[in-house]
């Protein structure tokens, strides 16, 4: 057998070396706790995917903290009376109100009053995971309905008791909201879902941002927030980098799909987390959404 060229084998091993630093590195996942802010467990859920399931799903995902709220608010309570089986899986349920009763609700809800009194008694009643922290999902598909009578009234409401609001909206219907309540949006804890599922720029979210102390970003759905094999897009990084408190995690398991494939939407989240420095993972993967919901 031939012996190699000296200035191949010098070729070669320069190549190698070449490849190696070019080659891009993968920080090692998050594998810290999650919060899960955005999580239904719907009627046609239950069936399908029964308390086990759903809670084994938590459980080997590394989720120990949900925000439950359901289309009706029974999958919540569902939730929320399973005390024995949470606990066992290491899961806190935080209740929140959802204003859905069946799906004809999500066109409606802004100016049915008796979607006012239906958040006011499950309030007055509670959970057995304990009193709700908030209201929402709810959507408006058109910003202007935010000015719509009950819209106006359940912000004000949630203002004034304190409570959280996860909106599915646009960006204008993020400063109409804020205008509903006592405080001008400067004590309102609003949970954008999707943090502008439209297409709103960074630029457009960091102002919000600015203007809204409170306003905090819960990324599932998100588009661009990351590019090739899942790994944070620049804009979207340095914006978490600049704001590190403003930012939470959800799955919205709002179809059965999202819940059979929850494992994967959890750790899509700590791909990305790996990126940055523990202490911001550990703030958008968990204490962002306990401290605004005062969750230990």
């Amino acid at each position: 057998m031939s012996t190699p060229h000296p200035l191949i084998t010098l070729a070669h091993g320069l190549a190698l070396l070449i490849a190696l630093y070019a080659a891009p590195t993968h920080a090692a996942d998050y594998i810290g706790p999650l919060f899960d802010t955005h999580l239904h467990y719907n009627l046609e859920a239950q069936t399908e995917h029964p308390m086990s399931d759903v809670l084994a799903r938590m459980k080997s995902s590394g989720v120990k903290a949900i925000v439950a709220n359901s289309r009706p608010n029974e999958g919540t309570k569902a939730l929320a009376s399973a005390t024995t089986q949470t606990k066992v899986a290491g899961v806190t349920v935080v209740p929140f109100v959802r204003l859905y009763r069946n799906r004809e609700d999500y066109n409606s809800w802004y100016k049915d009053e008796t979607i006012y009194d239906m958040v006011l008694t499950e309030l007055a009643q509670g959970t057995p995971a304990g009193p709700y922290k908030g209201i929402g999902e709810f959507h408006l598909y058109d910003s202007a309905n935010a000015k719509g009578a009950v819209a106006k009234k359940l912000m004000a409401l949630a203002d004034e008791k304190g409570l959280a609001v996860l909106a599915h909206v646009d960006d204008a219907a993020i400063d109409l909201l804020m205008a509903n309540t006592p405080s001008k949006g400067q004590k309102t804890k609003l949970i954008w879902a999707h943090t502008g599922i439209g297409g709103v720029s960074v630029a457009r979210v960091r102002e919000l941002m600015r203007r809204y102390p409170l306003l905090t970003g819960e990324l599932s759905y998100r588009p661009g927030l990351t590019c090739g094999a899942g790994q944070l897009c620049p804009e979207w990084r340095t914006l978490l980098l600049e704001m590190p408190t403003r930012f939470v995690l959800g799955s919205d398991t709002w179809i059965n799909q999202r819940w059979q494939s929850y494992e994967a939407l959890m750790q899509g989240y700590r791909t990305w987390l790996g990126e940055l420095q523990k202490e911001t993972a550990d703030r958008i993967a968990w204490g962002n959404a306990a401290a605004l919901l005062g969750i230990k």
